[in-house]
C-alpha cells in the first residue's frame, strides 16, 4: 500500500451519507429552527423549483412555520445554473460575489451558446454581462414581469447579445445572460410568481460583476460550501454543480481540503485514474462520528423520515452513485421530466413519492424500493401530514405502492 493511501482518512458509505444528512440539517426536530443562520444550506442556496420548492426544503430542516410571511428574512434570486435559489435576504450582496464566475473562461461556460457570438465580435463575456446588468437595473424601477423586461431590454442590446428564438417566434436576449445579470443588477425574484416577476431588492446595490467568486467570503464560497454540505466530492462534481470549468474549481480548492477514501464506493475515474475525493480538514472525523451514531437504534435524529421534494438540496449533489448505487433507481429518481420526490431517512433514499391533489385534499403515493417496517410507515404518515399542513390542505391518505 502506498504511503498516500495510509495518510488519507478512510470513510464508509454510511459515514458519508450520515455526514451529509447532518451537515444539511435533515436531523433537526420539526419546527425547532427559528433562526435562519441555523440553516447551513442557505449559504449555498436552496433551489426553488417544483410545487413545494425551497420553503418545503427548509421545513424539512426544521424551519418553524411563519403563517404571516413564510418568506420573512428570505429572498429569491437567479444564481447557480441560472436556477432560482433562496437565500437569507441579508446575504444577497455576498451571494452576488460568491456566485460570480471565477474567470473569463468560467463566464463563457456559464452562458453556454451565448458566448459564441460575443467571441466572434471580440466582446468579453463579463463586459457583456455588466452591460446587461446595468440595463436591467435601469428598466426595473417597479416590479416587472420577465417577458415585459425582455421585450424592453431587447432593442437596447447589440446584435451579438440577442438571438432568434423559435418557440417564442421572436428575437430577444439569450436566456442565461438575462438571468445571471439580474442579481448583479440588484434585482430579486418575487416568490410565487409565474411567469417570474423581478423587482429591486431593498438595500441591495448593483454588484455589476465587479468582483469574481475568488473574492467571496469563506462562508459563501461555493466550492467550500459544496464540500461542507456534500463532501467528500471530486473537483468535477463541484464543477458540474457550480457550472464552472474544473480547472477553475481546482485552482480554488480550499487550502484546508484533504483527500479522503471511501472504502466501499467505487471511485469515478478520469483518464483511467481514480479521481481524488476532498473534504474540509475537520469533516472526516465528523463523518465517522455521524456514521457510528447512525448505526445506533437509539439515535432518533438519524432515523428521521422525510418526503424530500424533487429538487431538494440533498438530491442536488453530482455524486449520485454514492447516494443511490443502483443505476435503474437513479434513472427513476432523477428523471428529466416528471421527477418524483425522494423518501429518505438517515441519509438513505428508501423510495420515491408523488403528490395528488383533489380540491382541498392531498394524497401522497409512496413507492418504496424495499419493504418498510411499521415504524417507518408511521413516520411517513407524520411527514405527509406535515406536507398537507404546509400546503394548507387536508391529508386524504398515504397510498402504499
Amino acid at each position: 500500500m502506498a504511503d498516500a493511501d495510509l495518510e488519507r482518512p478512510t470513510l464508509t458509505r454510511r459515514d458519508v451519507l450520515a455526514f451529509r444528512w447532518r451537515a444539511q440539517g435533515l436531523d433537526a426536530e420539526p419546527g425547532s429552527v427559528r433562526d435562519l443562520d441555523a440553516l447551513p444550506v442557505l449559504d449555498l442556496g436552496v433551489q426553488d423549483t417544483g410545487g413545494d420548492g425551497a420553503l418545503w426544503a427548509l421545513v424539512a430542516r426544521g424551519l418553524a412555520a411563519q403563517d404571516d410571511d413564510p418568506w420573512a428574512g428570505l429572498a429569491l434570486a437567479w444564481t447557480l445554473r441560472g436556477a432560482p435559489h433562496a437565500y437569507r435576504r441579508r446575504d444577497l450582496a455576498d451571494v452576488a460575489v460568491a456566485t460570480s464566475p471565477f474567470s473569463p473562461a468560467d463566464a463563457a461556460k456559464r452562458v453556454f451558446d451565448a458566448a459564441r457570438p460575443l467571441r466572434a465580435a471580440g466582446v468579453p463575456v463579463l463586459d457583456s454581462l455588466r452591460e446587461i446588468a446595468a440595463l436591467e437595473r435601469e428598466l426595473v424601477a417597479e416590479p416587472t414581469v420577465k417577458g415585459e423586461l425582455s421585450t424592453r431590454l431587447t432593442p437596447l442590446l447589440r446584435p451579438e447579445q440577442v438571438r432568434w428564438c423559435n418557440p417564442c417566434q421572436a428575437t430577444h436576449s439569450w436566456e442565461m445572460p438575462f438571468r445571471l445579470a439580474a442579481l448583479h443588477a440588484g434585482l430579486e425574484l418575487e416568490p410565487g410568481t409565474s411567469p417570474p416577476v423581478l423587482r429591486r431588492a431593498p438595500g441591495l446595490a448593483p454588484a455589476g460583476f465587479a468582483r469574481t467568486a475568488a473574492d467571496a467570503e469563506p462562508r459563501f464560497d461555493v466550492v467550500r460550501a459544496y464540500l461542507r454540505l456534500f463532501g467528500p466530492a471530486t473537483v468535477r462534481e463541484i464543477a458540474a454543480y457550480v457550472d464552472a470549468p474544473p480547472r477553475d474549481v481546482e485552482a480554488h480548492r480550499p487550502d484546508d481540503a484533504v483527500e479522503v477514501a471511501v472504502a466501499d464506493v467505487e471511485p469515478t475515474r478520469l483518464r483511467g485514474r481514480p479521481e481524488p475525493r476532498w473534504m474540509l480538514a475537520d469533516d472526516p472525523a465528523r463523518a465517522r462520528a455521524a456514521g457510528e451514531s447512525s448505526a445506533s437504534d437509539s439515535d432518533a435524529r438519524a432515523g428521521r423520515v422525510h418526503l424530500l421534494g424533487p429538487f431538494d438540496p440533498y438530491l442536488q449533489l453530482r455524486d449520485r452513485a454514492t447516494l443511490v448505487p443502483d443505476t435503474g433507481r437513479q434513472k427513476d429518481l432523477w428523471r428529466t421530466l416528471g421527477r418524483p420526490g425522494a423518501l429518505a431517512s438517515g441519509g438513505e433514499v428508501l423510495g420515491t413519492w408523488r403528490p395528488r391533489t383533489s380540491g382541498r385534499r392531498l394524497t401522497v403515493r409512496v413507492e418504496p424500493w424495499a419493504p418498510l417496517d411499521a415504524v417507518t410507515w408511521a413516520a411517513v404518515d407524520e411527514d405527509a401530514e406535515r406536507l398537507a399542513a404546509f400546503r394548507g390542505v387536508t391529508l386524504a391518505g398515504v397510498e402504499r405502492g
